[in-house]
């Protein structure tokens, strides 16, 4: 079982950057494809960036490519979401997710999810 907990996240002005960090504590990390998801008050939880296990494929949501890149170090356990240009549309709870099977965009097939952490970005 993996334990997942979200560090990074913070208040930053628009075009300004985060890193956002989520480290797992289980001995099978490299088994696992990571995602990255969001949470907008009032809104539902939407799909941000996903990796495979090796970090070979990368899937982002229209509106952050470009601007965000999700890396994974598996001998850390650690999979990492670097924010550039930075929108207030970004604003949110950030949660790293971990997946048995896909590297998917869907958030149901996730099995593992972390607290979530703030990011709010000014205008």
């Amino acid at each position: 079982q993996e334990q997942l907990v979200e560090s990074g996240g913070g208040l930053v002005q628009a075009g300004g950057s985060l890193r956002l960090s989520c480290a797992a504590s289980g001995r099978t990390f490299s088994n696992y494809a990571m995602g990255w998801f969001r949470q907008a008050q009032g809104k539902e939880r939407e799909f941000v960036s996903a990796i495979s296990r090796d970090g070979s494929i990368t899937y982002y949501t229209d509106s952050v490519k470009g601007r965000f890149t999700i890396s994974r170090d598996n001998a850390k356990n650690t999979v990492y979401l670097q924010m550039n240009s930075l929108k207030p549309e970004d604003t949110g709870v950030y949660y790293c997710a971990a997946s048995k099977i896909y590297t998917s965009r869907d958030s149901r097939w996730y099995d593992y999810w972390g607290q979530g952490t703030q990011v709010t970005v000014s205008s």
